[in-house]
């Protein structure tokens, strides 16, 4: 019996433009029952040009509206957006697992993730300080001239095209963070749902349009499409009315999507997060002390998800001898004991495979181990392999991204040598150091290169797992993200979206509430330099 049978909630296989609900006429998209294989029910017709062209306008006839409601009111929605999202129950939950094959605690754990971002970015708007007010009254007196009075508020971009992402199908994906941070600053948001999980992105989109609905918005706040990246994708960025973009996925859709907006007459920032090996450093002290205990720890962080994490640890650093030997006799053991896991879709378990073949191929890298043999055609088998540092340094092709539970060891003479891999390593989300005290000068070596190469430094964990709070980097230097300066996780994401708008001499019945003396929304701002809520 199919899973589908088990799910109650009918799905009408329609997109979400505004208020209405339209069944799309382009190249249909089914979800892949991912434990099977199957094609599930029902079918979701892709938008055409005229459906982005419809929900690009509703969006931006929203803007002007939506961008001026009061922090609390865009607080409101957002936790409305949550409620609406947890109420629809075990069903969202039921079709996740079966578009995903994602178990259920972990479905189970990212809507609460996703529930939680919704109410993370509600009380930062609360909180206000994301506005950056600032006021330098007037010094009319001053010599030799005088100053003008000047008030300083960050507004939104406008609205935002944000693409669903394969891996996350709740908290990166129809209601994720980019959604979130985007509706907290006042972007309408015109979703390009992934065409893995149609019926759960549907599912998101209605509790969402069901609060647009509630909290008195204008329909154009939200919008879901479904279809082809040609067509609705490259459409959405290329309409003039959308101002940014919110993006999780491959490096070449990612960069498709960046020539686009560069194109534009217009052209727009794109936030793309892409790809990532996620180095890990295995320093001698700490080698030497735990080299059992971490080889165990990181093939709990390798096989999580089925390495199905942009955060997934790709690649192992260590200087060779006897306590790099231990580990990697650890890590055989306890990656030999891993269960085979299902792949989100027959795509990724396909790229998948031919990138552990792609190593195994390699004649100058070894196979170290395998996890248990895949007992089933949709499941991915886990791997290591190891190197060393010269065949890395000579092999470009050995520092691409596997999306997968594979894994890349090499073996450095020295810690030199780690240093100058370091060096030379592409921009990443993350970097981890395993370390002891007596690792503490190699560690301060190492730190200014890894505050170049990545966003997140880790001391002493395993990188899968990002805690949605207020001082998480999700992003590095390219190409891990198209922007480097920027997080797609935590609060500070809500920075991606809004623009500094200076206001010179502006007459006092004008001041936006944010910028009044009065300070009616009890802002932290900066008044004459001096930080403060007044």
């Amino acid at each position: 019996m199919s899973t589908t049978d088990t799910l109650p909630r009918p799905l009408t296989g329609e997109m979400l433009i505004g208020a209405r609900a339209i069944a799309g006429t382009d190249k249909p998209v089914r979800a892949i029952e991912a434990a099977t294989g199957l094609p599930m029910e029902p079918a979701y017709g892709g938008g055409t040009a005229a459906d982005v062209d419809a929900a690009c306008a509703l969006a931006w006839a929203a803007f002007d509206t939506y961008r001026e409601t009061t922090p609390e009111a865009r607080a409101r929605f957002l936790e409305a957006c949550a409620q609406a999202i947890l109420d629809i129950g075990d069903d969202l939950i039921l079709r996740a697992m079966a578009e995903s094959g994602l178990p259920r605690g972990r479905l189970e754990g990212e809507r609460g993730r996703t529930v939680g971002q919704l109410r993370l970015f509600a009380a930062e708007l609360r909180e206000g300080s994301w506005v950056g007010a600032r006021i330098d009254p007037a010094l009319p007196q001053r010599a030799p001239l005088p100053r003008p009075d000047l008030r300083l508020r960050h507004v939104p971009l406008g609205p935002v095209a944000v693409f669903g992402a394969s891996n996350f199908p709740l908290a990166f994906s129809v209601g994720g963070g980019d959604t979130a941070a985007a509706l907290a600053a006042g972007c309408p948001v015109v979703v390009k749902a992934h065409s893995a999980h149609p019926g759960t992105s549907e599912l998101v989109g209605r509790a969402i349009r069901s609060a647009v609905a509630a909290c008195g918005l204008p329909e154009g706040v939200f919008s879901v499409l479904f279809g082809s990246g040609a067509v609705v994708g490259q459409g959405l960025v290329a309409d003039p009315r959308i101002k940014a973009v919110g993006f999780t996925g491959s490096r070449a859709g990612g960069i498709a999507l960046m020539k686009t907006a560069a194109a534009r007459h217009e052209p727009i920032p794109v936030y793309a997060e892409m790809s990532s090996i996620n180095p890990v450093f295995l320093l001698p002290g700490a080698l030497e002390a735990r080299a059992e205990t971490i080889g165990k720890g990181f093939v709990g962080s390798l096989t999580l998800g089925a390495g199905q994490f942009c955060t997934n640890p790709g690649l192992v650093l260590a200087v060779e001898g006897a306590a790099l030997d231990r580990f990697l006799a650890s890590a055989s053991e306890a990656l030999a004991a891993a269960p085979a896991q299902t792949m989100l879709t027959p795509g990724i378990l396909q790229a998948y495979q031919q990138g552990v073949a792609r190593l195994a191929g390699n004649n100058r890298v070894r196979h170290v181990a395998s996890g248990a043999a895949a007992g089933a055609a949709t499941q991915g088998q886990a791997a290591l392999f190891e190197t060393t540092a010269a065949h890395f340094r000579d092999d470009p092709a050995l520092a691409e991204e596997v999306f997968g539970s594979a894994s890349l060891v090499i073996r450095c003479p020295d810690t030199a040598t780690m240093l100058r891999l370091a060096e030379e390593l592409e921009g990443q989300l993350t970097a981890t150091i395993q370390m002891q005290d007596e690792d503490l000068e190699m560690a301060r070596a190492l730190l200014p290169v890894l505050e170049r190469k990545v966003g997140r430094i880790l001391f002493n964990g395993y990188p899968t797992g990002v805690e949605v709070a207020h001082a998480m980097v999700h992003g590095g230097p390219f190409p891990s993200t198209s922007d480097g300066r920027s997080t797609s996780v935590g609060t500070l994401a809500i920075g991606r979206f809004l623009r500094p708008v200076c206001y010179q001499d502006m007459p006092a019945a004008l001041h936006p509430a944010a910028l009044r003396d009065d300070n009616p929304l009890g802002l932290w701002r900066r008044r004459d330099g001096v930080p403060g809520h007044h």
